[in-house]
């Protein structure tokens, strides 16, 4: 599996376990991400983002999107997208 890099963990949400994320390259619903960073390593699909609490499908690089995560992120811990 192949992955790259699209952004970078900007900021944690407890509640509701949710990550802001700076875009670095593009990004859809049902896309697989890999999160990586010195306490953090884990894959899971993205359900569900959103861009100023507004939900969309996808987002581009430049975008600083938010999407629910299923264990805790830290700021700087960085995004990749999983290529089957």
């Amino acid at each position: 599996m192949k992955e790259i890099k699209i952004g970078k963990v900007s900021k944690y949400f407890v509640h509701p376990e949710a990550a802001a994320i700076e875009l670095e390259g593009g990004v859809k619903v049902g896309d697989t991400i890999h999160i990586k960073g010195h306490t953090t390593d884990f894959e899971q699909e993205i359900e569900s983002m959103q861009i100023e609490n507004e939900p969309v499908k996808e987002a581009k690089s430049g975008d600083s999107i938010g999407i629910k995560v299923k264990e805790r992120v830290r700021p700087h811990d960085l995004v990749y997208k999983v290529i089957e």
